[in-house]
């Protein structure tokens, strides 16, 4: 790992690897160390946000490079958040076609994931799920739609997740689900926030699972 002062009040932690960043996230919210404030995880990085009057970075970053990073532990059906989708997307099939599976294939392989919140970007709620299959990884589509419907479930690269409202997006779209995973006014706003063990359910046309 690598800790890079960020400003004067932050340290940018970079990881080997999407794993590592992960469970260093895990670390530092479980054991933060003195002075530790706001945690942003993102790909391969975690922005350690800390109080000047309490640390300062050459501290933070040795206390970084101690924090054992211990595996994620396995989460409890109480603690996984299940979402159920309708597998009626508009790209099912061109995923079924890019992976060489059949529809009813990527949909069987999509339901066997063990998912994890990795982290939160592009729009508010949305939340980057790692475990993909990785016969289920696809490109993004060449065009972005200019309106993805607000539960649309897609794919793309080494990625699964939501739209959690109509946004712009070049995901492959595989379903849709009746799950609200975002609202503003609640505290936090969003269901699926960075460590959250996610399911995927497959749900009948009414939308139950």
């Amino acid at each position: 790992m690598r800790v890079l002062r960020c400003g004067s009040d932050a340290v940018l932690v970079e990881a080997e690897d999407a794993e590592q960043a992960q469970r260093l996230h895990a670390a530092l919210r479980d054991a933060p160390p003195a002075g530790t404030g706001e945690l942003v995880p993102a790909a391969r990085t975690v922005l350690v946000r800390y109080d000047p009057s309490a640390t300062d970075w050459q501290r933070l970053r040795a206390a970084v490079t101690a924090l054992p990073l211990h595996e994620a532990p396995p989460a409890s059906a109480a603690e996984t958040v299940l979402v159920p989708v309708r597998y009626d997307g508009p790209d099912l099939a061109e995923v079924a076609r890019l992976t060489g599976l059949t529809q009813r294939q990527v949909v069987e392989r999509h339901t066997a994931g063990h998912y994890r919140v990795a982290f939160c970007g592009f729009a508010p709620g949305f939340a980057y799920l790692t475990g993909l299959d990785p016969r289920l990884r696809v490109p993004r589509r060449a065009e972005p739609r200019t309106r993805v419907p607000a539960g649309a479930v897609a794919v793309a690269d080494e990625y699964t997740g939501v739209y959690p409202r109509t946004s712009p997006g070049g995901w492959q779209l595989l379903g849709t689900t009746d799950l609200p995973l975002w609202d503003a006014a609640a505290d936090p706003p969003t269901r699926l926030g960075p460590g959250t063990a996610v399911r995927f359910v497959e749900a009948g046309p009414g939308g139950a699972a």
